[in-house]
């Protein structure tokens, strides 16, 4: 009877402790969103889609011509290789060398001009999803919210506090 009695006290106690201490500290609210999945929903990423394709197919069919004019300059090169005389042969090697180089050199501008495109397009629907969790986590009184997509906080309570200082001290750095 007695330890029953210790254990209801020591509820109530453990009880009334939480209760007192869950006044003391702030409400802490997190929240999480999915950027990725918020980028997706706008029509608007569907036209940027879009125009990134058809310039990456532009940029194919380029490489697909330059890609052609090498194979026929070394389709010509390993033909004829046999009854060219040895100036004309390091020539013909020199152009196919430097064709090489042109593609690889185009792949990269494609590729960075891409790159590109798509950060010119896209960013300023991620500036509106940036701006809307900035928004909603003050209306909603949010302290943290998390992005899904990029493992990161996508928003912090201007009235959070800002534990640096704490650490640094600790540290030992000013």
């Amino acid at each position: 009877m007695t330890k029953k009695i210790f254990f209801i006290l020591g509820l109530f106690i453990l009880l009334m402790s939480t209760t007192a201490f869950s006044q003391v500290l702030p409400q802490v609210s997190i929240a999480y969103v999915n950027t990725a999945e918020l980028l997706d929903e706008f029509p608007e990423k569907q036209q940027a889609t879009q125009q990134l394709l058809t310039l990456s197919d532009n940029y194919k069919k380029e490489l697909e011509m330059m890609q052609n004019e090498y194979n026929k300059k070394y389709s010509d090169y390993i033909t004829y290789q046999a009854s060219l005389a040895e100036n004309i042969k390091l020539r013909r090697m020199q152009e196919l060398t430097e064709l090489e180089k042109r593609m690889q050199l185009f792949m990269e501008l494609a590729q960075e001009d891409i790159e590109n495109q798509e950060k010119v397009l896209l960013e300023p629907l991620r500036q509106k999803i940036s701006e809307a969790i900035r928004e909603v986590g003050i209306e909603r009184n949010y302290t943290v919210i998390y992005d899904l997509a990029d493992h990161a906080i996508a928003f912090v309570s201007p009235s959070a506090s800002d534990a640096n200082p704490f650490v640094k001290q600790k540290l030992g750095i000013r």
